[in-house]
């Protein structure tokens, strides 16, 4: 630079016109410049697309892109799109390599593709090591993941962690068998029960792609029938992929599967199986050597090739939903994937849930049901025991059951075993006044009073027991239960029929299957076993403590739970009753009478659509403390036709009491709102939440108060 320069200043404010022109070019190429890959050790690259993109597992949404690394020379042949590899990431503060920063920390990630170049301007580290050759990661379930990410405000890295399995070194060094040619096209066995089953499974054979909502009939055909299904579409030459609640269905289904196919031709990918095995079966699925799959809820994301139908059984069980982030669920993720491979889809269950009456109201799906005569014919008959007519049964007002369900257990041992569904397990959750039924409270901290094994009352909150207790309302004295659980309705039923061996079926035990003797079997919701021949009859105890749950699916679940145990016993013809003990005049009381669980979901769906509240609109909780739910919307920029309802507080956990996923401890102050908006606006909502989330990860680093974003939560309240 000359005097005369120095003069004039040294910024481009007093520079002459043609300076400025030549500084403004300089700017310009030096923004379209690409940075030549290279390390900064110097080691040499690959030769052909030397540049690596590369997912990195932090699972932070103010991270949720890609990252680009240079490929060294050596690790060219394994550095493939969809390994595993290990990078350096972060600032590396103590890792100085002549005055330059040298990466930080290692961590695993994905390598999404290869480039010839890089965007990024500076130099690019280098990867540091392929954990594995083994392609795990397919452009397909980069998609697929990336759509679940984008619908459930959640990162790429998360949805990945669910949905490809820990490495098994050992697994990977084993092959995988050849695969078996497409199967013959199965019969239609019991699918001609429904007035278009045969012609669903006709679809499924040709290749089509056909979309149903399948109300199955009572009994235990389904897995077969669902197995049948599977089999249509291997016949095509497609794959398959079914995913149900529990290892107990799965078994069902594989079962199913191995008497109609045969060994080989499906995996099994359970949590039962153990990691070694689990990642064994689905490497077999990712390399094509098996072409169906049956699984539980981390199977939604099974790379099938070809898929050619996703199913699900029983969507309204609250094990299709994770807990884990972003908890997206089985059901979701199954019509993503039909949207995104075009293929055949179908929900199954007994019941009907208000989303699947959606699909069918909408057209998307088509209707798969029997006709009246068909469900009259497989159903049992169904009894009720109201509130009237327990005033007017003095065996009631003695004991906990009516003198109906005597009855019916006195007689459905007579032909085999008797179910007895019981709302709550343990001994006597719950205590009431016997005169007026004012719940029994705790004179320390109004916490509900809990029997215990040996007839101590005490405190379910605080733990304070209490020997002189008194109803403050009438004074009373006797207590009664208002919940009995699980064993202590054994122990009344073991009294009451002495010769009769008694069985119960819950968490800390689940029974699969029970002989068809008589026997008394004694069973939460949803840990009912199977009886050899069916059940010749079942109890369904205590209706209103399912029914009156504080929450927008009580009636749904309650009478999906009923339909659940009843049609597992004998058809009506075959002696089988069902005593339910509810209000007869309750609406779903009334649908499990008539056994029309779809009419019960079409009232629920028209009351939704008119309340506004899901699945007609779509909608968001945002929860956490009031402070930092309050700052997070006033920050996030919602769309236009957004209504946020609340904030409201959010009961704490009770002490040594289970927690809610993604609720409060105990002692935690909470406050939840929800925020709903119109149809189609749902991917603006869930982009508007993902944002307002990474700016404030961005913002406060770790020391921001958290906030929990959950998109369509399960439970609303």
């Amino acid at each position: 630079m000359s005097s005369e320069d120095g003069d004039r200043g040294s910024g481009a404010e007093g520079a002459p016109p043609e300076q400025l022109a030549l500084i403004r070019e300089s700017v310009r190429q030096a923004k379209g410049s690409k940075a030549k890959p290279r390390t900064w050790r110097g080691a040499a690259l690959a030769g052909e697309l030397p540049v690596a993109r590369v997912l990195v597992d932090k699972g932070v949404l103010h991270l949720d892109r890609y990252f680009d690394y240079a490929v060294p020379q050596e690790l060219d042949a394994d550095a493939q799109p969809g390994v595993r590899v290990r990078v350096r990431f972060g600032a590396g503060r103590h890792r100085v390599r002549d005055g330059r920063r040298e990466g930080g920390g290692l961590i695993d990630g994905f390598l999404v593709e290869r480039l010839a170049e890089s965007d990024y301007s500076g130099p690019l580290a280098a990867l540091a090591q392929v954990v594995s050759p083994e392609p795990v990661l397919s452009e397909e379930l980069l998609g697929l993941a990336r759509a679940v990410a984008d619908r459930y405000a959640g990162s790429l890295a998360d949805v990945l962690q669910l949905a490809v399995p820990p490495r098994s070194a050992r697994a990977e060094q084993k092959p995988s068998p050849a695969p078996l040619p497409p199967p013959e096209v199965p019969e239609a066995g019991s699918w001609g029960r429904y007035e278009r089953g045969a012609g669903f499974l006709e679809a499924l054979a040709s290749g089509g792609a056909p979309r149903a909502v399948w109300n199955a009939l009572p009994g235990p055909e389904w897995s077969e029938e669902i197995a049948r299904a599977v089999a249509a579409t291997l016949a095509s030459g497609r794959g398959a992929l079914v995913v149900v609640p529990d290892g107990r269905a799965a078994g069902r289904v594989d079962a199913a599967l191995t008497a109609l196919l045969g060994e080989g031709r499906h995996a099994l990918l359970t949590a039962d199986a153990g990691p070694e095995k689990r990642y064994r079966q689905w490497l077999a699925v990712r390399r094509g050597s098996v072409r169906a799959v049956v699984g539980t809820r981390a199977a939604m994301f099974a790379p099938v090739q070809d898929l050619g139908l996703v199913a699900i059984w029983d969507d309204g069980d609250g094990s299709h939903s994770e807990p884990h982030a972003p908890q997206p669920h089985a059901r979701e993720v199954l019509l993503l994937r039909a949207a995104l491979d075009k293929c055949g889809f179908l929900l199954g269950s007994w019941s009907c849930t208000v989303e699947a009456a959606q699909l069918v109201e909408s057209g998307w799906a088509r209707p798969l049901v029997a006709s009246r005569e068909q469900v009259r014919g497989a159903a049992p008959l169904v009894r009720t025991v109201g509130d009237g007519d327990l005033a007017r049964d003095e065996a009631a007002r003695a004991a906990r059951l009516p003198t109906l369900a005597w009855q019916a257990v006195r007689e459905g041992l007579k032909h085999g075993p008797v179910l007895v569904q019981v709302p709550r397990r343990g001994y006597v959750p719950r205590m009431a006044c016997a005169q007026c039924r004012a719940a029994a409270r705790c004179r320390h901290c109004a916490g509900p009073l809990e029997g215990q094994d040996a007839g101590v009352l005490r405190c379910g909150w605080c733990g304070v027991e209490e020997n002189s207790w008194h109803c403050p309302e009438c004074g009373g004295f006797r207590l009664r239960a208002q919940v009995v659980g699980a064993r202590r309705t054994a122990e009344e039923l073991g009294r009451a029929f002495p010769a009769v061996p008694v069985r119960t079926s819950g968490r800390e035990q689940v029974l699969d299957t029970v002989p068809g003797t008589p026997a008394l079997v004694v069973s939460t919701p949803g840990a009912e076993p199977v009886a050899d021949g069916g059940y010749a009859a079942a109890l369904l105890l205590d209706g209103w403590a399912m029914l009156g749950r504080p929450d927008l699916r009580a009636g749904e679940d309650a009478l999906r739970r009923w339909i659940a145990a009843s049609s597992l016993v004998r058809a009506q013809g075959g002696g089988g009753t069902v005593v339910v003990v509810a209000e007869p005049t309750l609406r779903p009381v009334q649908a499990l009478v008539r056994w029309d669980p779809v009419g019960h979901a079409v009232r629920e769906l028209a009351e939704r659509a008119e309340l506004g509240f899901p699945p007609v609109s779509r909608m968001a909780a945002v929860a956490g403390v009031a402070g930092a739910v309050a700052e997070f919307l006033a920050a996030v920029e919602l769309p236009p036709d957004a209504e946020v309802l609340g904030p409201v507080p959010v009961s704490a956990a009770m002490a040594g009491g289970p927690r809610r996923v993604g609720g409060p401890g105990v002692g935690e102050e909470w406050e939840r709102a929800l925020i709903r908006v119109r149809p189609g606006s749902g991917s603006a909502l869930a982009a508007a939440l993902k944002a307002a989330q990474a700016a404030r990860m961005a913002r406060g680093g770790g020391d921001v108060v958290r906030v929990r974003v959950r998109v369509d939560p399960p439970d609303i309240g």
